[in-house]
């Protein structure tokens, strides 16, 4: 009796270790979580891995998690195409074209970038192709690619292309405008109309503030809780830092380096590009070799290590989960809970 008792006991063990196998294997993993300080262990819990939720894309961006529909939303740019993602259908297309509507043929990085949702629950684009920040003219759940102009143009000149953004408590949008959606991707393209590469703030009644000219490539942009400081990557490899500034009503000031990765990227594939900041003030950043991880004072606690190139992370609406648009892949990551 004692052995088929032994017997039933291991075959149960061995059947939940099969089941819990099986939910680990839902999704492939990838790379490595570099714990660099004890404060990550608050943040993310010590089993956490890295799950490939979505693949076969050519340069993923901008995600954005809606939880009214269950769903996280980002682009491919260069497919001029915003896929959704959920769990239960996993990636589908959701709107094309997301960046350019113009009916001159034309190549490059023409798609959306950045994608967020106004106060208001409405889609809002960096179109690249337009040259654009831009409002879907649709519900969420029934897209259609119609698009109302938010702001096109500081001092009559065109911008390049709106990369990404965010809004602030007051319903501002604040944008950065690389040349990365250029044809030529260089501040030497024919058609760039401005001298410098912008950020920007839209006014609630449409005015465009230009904020800062002096960083030669921003691009992630996302405000510290409160609102009175904001960071912003530049994606120059020969400044290769994210800023942070004082937000002081229609100008940013006090510009300084929140963390430089010049001596620490040799032999990593990326740059510093979009971020996200959690409620806490814990910063999700994509840089050299993945997703750096700080806390509001600049102490770096971690790393998501991956391959490829990653280019921004989406939050969840509790904060409990992180999505990282990496290359030609979407990742998942859940954090505490």
């Amino acid at each position: 009796m004692k052995q088929t008792i032994y017997t039933l006991l291991i075959a149960s063990l061995l059947s939940c270790n099969n089941v819990q196998s099986q939910q680990q294997s839902m999704y492939k993993t990838t790379g490595t979580i570099e714990r660099i300080d004890p404060a990550l262990d608050a943040i993310i819990k010590k089993e956490a891995v890295i799950e490939i939720i979505a693949e076969g894309f050519e340069w993923c961006e901008g995600p954005v998690w809606v939880e009214k529909h269950k769903m996280l939303l980002f682009s491919d740019v260069p497919r001029d195409t915003i896929f959704k993602w959920t769990e239960a259908k996993g990636k589908e297309v959701y709107l094309t074209p997301s960046g350019y509507t113009g009916t001159e043929t034309r190549g490059g990085e023409k798609g959306s970038n950045g994608l967020l949702l106004d106060k208001n629950g409405n889609l809002v684009l960096c179109q690249c192709g337009n040259r654009q920040m831009a409002r879907m003219n649709a519900p969420l759940d029934k897209p259609m690619p119609n698009y109302s102009s938010i702001a096109g143009k500081y001092n009559s000149k065109r911008f390049s292309s709106p990369n990404d953004a965010a809004y602030n408590s007051a319903g501002e949008l604040f944008f950065t405008d690389p040349p990365y959606g250029l044809e030529t991707q260089s501040d030497r393209d024919p058609k760039k109309e401005t001298a410098f590469n912008g950020v920007y703030k839209v006014k609630t009644n449409g005015e465009v503030v230009l904020l800062v000219d002096s960083i030669p490539r921003p691009n992630g942009i996302a405000f510290l809780p409160g609102e009175k400081q904001v960071i912003i990557a530049c994606s120059d490899p020969r400044k290769p830092n994210w800023y942070i500034y004082d937000v002081n009503g229609d100008a940013l000031t006090n510009g300084r380096i929140f963390y430089s990765t010049a001596n620490e990227r040799k032999g990593l594939k990326g740059l510093p590009d979009g971020l996200k900041i959690s409620s806490k003030g814990i910063v999700f950043a994509s840089g050299p070799g993945g997703i750096w991880i700080f806390n509001s004072e600049a102490k770096l606690l971690g790393k998501i290590r991956v391959d490829e190139h990653t280019s921004n992370v989406a939050l969840s609406a509790d904060e409990k989960t992180m999505y990282i648009t990496n290359d030609m892949q979407v990742l998942r990551v859940k954090l505490r809970d």
